[in-house]
Order: C-alpha cells, then sequence, then structure tokens
C-alpha cells in the first residue's frame, strides 16, 4: 500500500492492518479476483467538499476540504463514457452537488443515453443555493442514493452530526412530493450502515422495518434500501483505534467472509475515478490512494476500457468489508 507518511496515525492503522492479513487465523482474500470483461459503472468522485462531517466517512469529507474535480477532468470522463458506452455514470463526493461542474456531468451523462446515480446526503437539498437542485435532478431521471443510517433521530444525528436527522426527513418528504420513491422513473434508494462495528442486519428485514416507521411517522416512501459495511477507512478507522477494536474489527469481517460475496463484489464492474482523474478499482482504494494495477491506464487521460476491463483487482485487508457476510457494494448486499 502507498502512504503518505510512513508516522502518520493513518499509515499505522493501515500497517497494522497490513499485518493482520497475513495473520493464518484469517481466511485468504482471493489473490486471482479480475474485473469482469466489462466496465458496467464508471464510479465519479467529484471532490471531498462537503456540508457534513460525518463519523463513518471514509473519504474525510468536510466544509474545509478543497479537493474538487476540474472542468478538464469531467470532459475526459463524459470522453470516456462516449468511447466505451458506459452504461451507469455514479457521481459521488463528499457532496457530490457542491462541485461546480456537477449538473454539466449530469447532463452530458443523460445525452449519451447514461443512467445516472447521485449520491446524496440528503441534508444538501435544504442548502439555499440548491433550491433548485430536486427539480433538475427530476428533469434528468437521476437515481438518488441517500445515506440515512437508520429511522431513529439518535442514532442518525450520532453518526452524521446534531440536526441532519430532521434535515433529512424534510429532504425526503420534498423528493417524495417531486415524485421521487413514488414514480418509477424516479427512482429514490436509501443506504444503512451500522452506527458501529458490527455487521449490517439482513437487507430485506431492514429494509421493511425502515419503509413501516419512516411511512408510519412521517409518510415517507422510498423504493430499496442498501445496507453497506462500515470500511475501516478514515474517521470510521480512526475511531476504532481510538476505542482499541480495530482488530477485532478487522478479524471479525475476515471471520465472515463469504466466498460468493467476493465473486460479486462491485470492483469487478467498474472504474473509480477519483477528483484528480487518477483511476482506482472502487472508491474504498481511492481513499487509501491504491490506484489500478500496474499495466492498466492509471488516469482517465489515457482510458482503454479493454485494459482496464481485464485487470487484477488491487485487494487489501479493507477488502474483507465488501465480503463479510452477504457482502457489500454501493448497491447493498452482493449475496443472499
Amino acid at each position: 500500500m502507498s502512504l503518505q507518511s510512513s508516522h502518520s496515525p493513518l499509515a499505522e492503522a493501515l500497517n497494522q492492518l497490513r499485518i493482520l492479513n497475513n495473520l493464518p487465523k484469517l481466511k485468504p482474500f482471493p489473490d486471482n479476483l479480475i474485473a469482469s470483461g466489462s466496465i458496467q459503472t464508471l464510479q465519479i468522485n467529484v471532490g471531498k467538499v462537503c456540508n457534513q462531517t460525518c463519523a463513518h466517512c471514509h473519504v474525510d469529507a468536510g466544509p474545509d476540504r478543497r479537493e474538487s474535480m476540474s472542468r478538464e477532468i469531467a470532459e475526459l470522463c463524459i470522453d470516456a463514457v462516449r468511447a466505451a458506452r458506459i452504461p451507469i455514470v455514479d457521481i459521488t463526493g463528499g457532496a457530490p452537488e457542491l462541485n461546480p461542474h456537477f449538473r454539466w456531468l449530469v447532463e452530458q451523462a443523460r445525452a449519451l443515453g447514461a443512467h445516472i446515480i447521485d449520491r446524496c446526503n440528503l441534508s444538501i437539498l435544504l442548502v439555499p443555493s440548491q433550491a433548485d437542485l430536486i427539480d433538475f435532478l427530476a428533469q434528468n431521471r437521476v437515481e438518488i442514493v441517500a445515506s440515512l443510517p437508520c429511522y431513529l433521530e439518535e442514532n442518525v444525528d450520532r453518526q452524521r452530526g446534531e440536526g441532519v436527522y430532521v434535515k433529512s426527513i424534510e429532504a425526503l418528504q420534498r423528493l417524495n412530493a417531486a415524485g421521487y420513491g413514488r414514480l418509477p422513473h424516479l427512482t429514490l434508494n436509501l443506504v444503512y450502515n451500522p452506527v458501529g462495528p458490527s455487521l449490517p442486519p439482513p437487507q430485506a428485514a431492514l429494509e421493511a422495518d425502515y419503509k413501516r416507521e419512516l411511512a408510519a411517522r412521517y409518510g415517507i416512501v422510498f423504493h430499496s434500501l442498501y445496507t453497506i459495511t462500515n470500511m475501516p477507512i478514515a474517521r470510521f478507522l480512526d475511531s476504532l483505534m481510538q476505542a482499541g477494536r480495530h482488530e477485532e474489527y478487522i478479524e471479525k469481517l475476515a471471520g465472515a467472509y463469504n466466498e460468493t460475496a467476493a465473486r460479486n463484489v462491485m470492483c469487478r464492474s467498474m472504474v473509480s475515478v477519483g477528483w484528480d482523474g487518477v483511476l482506482y478499482d472502487c472508491d474504498f482504494n481511492q481513499m487509501l490512494e491504491l490506484p489500478v494495477n500496474h499495466g492498466s491506464p492509471a488516469h482517465i487521460r489515457g482510458f482503454v476500457a479493454e485494459k482496464l476491463a481485464n485487470r487484477e483487482i488491487v485487494v487489501g485487508s479493507h477488502c474483507y468489508g465488501c465480503t463479510a457476510g452477504a457482502g457489500s457494494s454501493c448497491g447493498g448486499e452482493v449475496a443472499a
């Protein structure tokens, strides 16, 4: 793993995770995992600027970050979508809507016939400068994948910040009023991730709980719930270290290794683009500065779909987060 500084707390934590990954008691992660024959999703991380500072954020995003994708890199992303006819464009951040080229990306990707996903933190929809954002997303039929780690206020605010729950509920009600969650072409999916170092519960059962509670309490409806495992990266890793539970958590993930989930991990059919154009197997590798394997195009400027489609995935201890239990991906569970 490449690290910015061998003396930083994060570097030390990652060194410990690397050691854990080699312990005989942990099931080895498959070393022959390669991407599928075609790239179905280009996930574009447009930067780390965000209006929230969430405790679990693997991006370490927040209002004080300045990393933001330029128009040049955004144009190269669209060039790649056009050249490879990539059917899904998944835009994330930070709060991706705060990037000045977000709407241009959406319009250009839609013009190419791509299905567009916006990974939205909900509270951004209430920011005065984004007053017309819901209408814009609806007009472009953008699928919204929104984080709501619980249907209870205390748990959400503990993870995402005080007052975020109330804002999230208001944003969901506004989305429903615009047709999101009610109309088939205005998809609204929610994301659950555990508050602490535990695996998510079964997705279908939790989805039923969410739908029942949100409808009864606030009249909110949505399409699907995705359960996602917390990755031992950035802020969540820091919290594990402070509690002295990072080794315990990695062992828990490795002990729940599911070969079926490993065969269906999202990195097999996607490529992740960093805000600066560097290419990664996934957003998690991006945050650990683990670019695509040597021999594959390293930057969006050199994007060649055929070479990327047959690359070997770069793996590490954090990958157990995607293969534990029913598996975890940007679309929730990957194994029944």
